[in-house]
């Protein structure tokens, strides 16, 4: 299962990070967002979601979410 998948204000584990671009995956665990961290998705937007990890809230585009397994 994915974010896109994911219920608002619900709390999930990320299991992992589905992505061959390196790039991606740091700036992903720059924002605290790898494997065993808990992450919420606030709501659910067009273009893809809002989500919180950690102390921060971030607006994620449909690819980034669908990158991110929970």
């Amino acid at each position: 299962m994915n974010l896109t998948e994911a219920k608002e204000g619900e709390e999930y584990i990320i299991k992992e990070i589905l992505t061959d671009d390196e790039e991606l995956t740091s700036f992903l665990f720059s924002l605290g967002c790898y494997s065993g961290e808990p992450i919420t998705v606030v709501s659910h937007l067009k273009g893809g979601c809002v989500v919180s990890i950690k102390d921060g809230r971030y607006n994620i585009d449909t690819d980034l979410a669908k990158a991110i397994s929970i």
